[in-house]
């Protein structure tokens, strides 16, 4: 391989871990709002009436992470079967990751959240919805490409055809209804889990980075790849846009005007995430798309930096989650905690430092676990 072939390969690939940090660390904003701002909780959509268009932002702002992460989780899939094997290699290695994401959800981060491994309340959140993701494209793969697109087209774009099916805990087939599309409430021997994503959108979205794959294989054009991927953007923008604007299919709850373009503007992003809606899915994947396109144009220093947050993704999660754990007790013990219990932060912006400086704090530890993973032969360490 020539310098020049070398550099095309690293930007190709780099540019997907690059999106995928940047995603990462808008989500340690989000973890950091859970953390110290709760005393501001936000609903799903979020109640413009009462949350300061500051906290909103701050919120919307995340909205990128699981969307594009499902996507490159998709997308890396079919480069990790392009050098392992083909497709039997991808779905051992989605299966058993899979499985391993669902135990660490309801032990090592429910544990970071609620302080206890049987807590009263199980939230299965976006790890268990990533682990499930990869356990049905495990089986999905073997689909003809043109029929996963479909597939993957049909469940992001028409899953919200299914928002009149709601069952209640007493009708067959509930649990699994939960956990696919009815965000609600399974009764355990000891409490109750709480299906925080329900998971049918995210198989869409993993579904569709898979079928993105061949874009990225070496032997492809950039220029072509980053054409395509910015109509695939564009295309999500503007089918966005219009569903959006019709006020009607799309997202079950309706923007409104407002008192003036600002507020009619919040009130026309200020859409559903539990579960994704298609207005949700297309708003989000569309900038994202555009990311993963321009980000092989990234300077070369800022492009490292972002592709070690998302070089090592479950460790970094991992660290932040105990991290940010560790932070709020210890200042809680220090007697800094409000009249909730909690330690609370005054505004938006100090969310943002807050997680800065930890992102600081934490870079040269997934620094070393990226070095670690490219030079050791265990292939465990992919895991993380």
């Amino acid at each position: 391989m020539t310098r020049q072939e070398d550099a095309v390969s690293r930007a190709r690939i780099g540019s997907i871990d690059a999106l995928r940090g940047l995603v990462m660390l808008l989500m340690l904003v989000d973890h950091v709002r859970e953390f110290f701002y709760l005393q501001a909780q936000v609903s799903d959509p979020v109640n413009l009436a009462a949350t300061p268009p500051g906290l909103f932002l701050t919120r919307a702002a995340s909205h990128l992470c699981a969307p594009v992460f499902l996507l490159l989780t998709g997308l890396s899939a079919h480069l990790y079967g392009q050098k392992h094997g083909g497709r039997a290699a991808t779905a051992r290695f989605l299966l058993t990751r899979g499985l391993f994401l669902i135990v660490l959800e309801v032990t090592l981060v429910n544990l970071a959240w609620t302080r206890s491994l049987l807590p009263p309340i199980l939230y299965l959140q976006v790890i268990w919805a990533i682990g499930l993701s990869m356990v049905a494209l495990a089986a999905l793969l073997w689909l003809p490409r043109a029929v996963l697109i479909a597939l993957a087209l049909a469940i992001m774009l028409g899953h919200n055809a299914l928002d009149g099916i709601v069952l209640t805990p007493d009708q067959p087939g509930y649990a699994l209804w939960a956990i696919l599309h009815q965000r609600g409430m399974i009764s355990l021997p000891w409490g109750a889990a709480r299906t925080s994503y329900p998971v049918l959108p995210w198989i869409g979205v993993i579904a569709a980075g898979y079928v993105l794959g061949p874009l990225f294989g070496a032997g492809i054009d950039p220029a072509m790849r980053r054409r395509r991927l910015v109509a695939l953007g564009l295309t999500c923008l503007a089918a966005f846009l219009t569903l959006r604007g019709l006020n009607g299919y799309g997202d079950p709850h309706p923007w409104q005007a407002g008192k003036d373009w600002g507020a009619s503007a919040l009130s026309f992003i200020n859409l559903t995430k539990y579960p994704p809606s298609a207005d949700f899915l297309l708003a989000t994947l569309g900038p994202g798309l555009l990311l993963l396109a321009g980000f092989e144009h990234l300077p070369a220093r800022l492009r490292g930096v972002l592709t070690v947050f998302g070089g090592a993704p479950l460790f970094f999660y991992l660290a932040h989650l105990w991290a940010l754990r560790g932070i709020h007790d210890g200042l809680a013990a220090l007697g800094l905690a409000g009249p909730s219990g909690r330690v609370e932060v005054g505004a938006p912006v100090q969310i943002w430092l807050i997680a800065a400086a930890l992102a600081l704090a934490l870079y040269p530890a997934c620094l070393g676990m990226v070095r670690l993973k490219r030079r050791s032969r265990w292939r465990g360490l992919s895991y993380l």
